[in-house]
């Protein structure tokens, strides 16, 4: 019974180890998620500004070329962050995208 018991005992020590380690990945999750959250809306504020100043100036809501250079550059810095290539750049076409379609709304509204 002794060698249930300190089984038992170890067990849920491990447990209670992966609790606080799970606690602390989450935590890390957490703080940058919000990092992410901030900093895309730096980003828009910014694109938001590009966006009036195509508007003020008639220019195209989108640039194929400058944003085939954002994805080639993102594809790298994904590589070099060991994040799978696709997945950054799905996620800059969708960024892009939206910054297209706000674009679209300035120069809709002669901004």
């Amino acid at each position: 019974m002794s060698d249930t018991k300190t089984r038992e005992s170890t067990m849920s020590d491990a447990t209670i180890r992966a609790a606080e380690v799970l606690k602390a990945h989450r935590a890390s999750i957490d703080r940058l998620d919000a990092i992410l959250v901030y900093t895309l809306g730096e980003r828009f504020a910014h694109t938001q500004a590009v966006g009036k100043l195509k508007a003020e100036h008639d220019l195209p809501p989108s640039d194929p070329a400058r944003e085939a250079q954002q994805i080639a550059r993102l594809e790298e810095l994904a590589k070099e962050a060991e994040l799978d290539p696709d997945f950054a750049k799905k996620f800059l076409n969708f960024i892009i995208a939206e910054v297209i379609q706000h674009h679209r709304k300035h120069q809709e509204q002669g901004s």
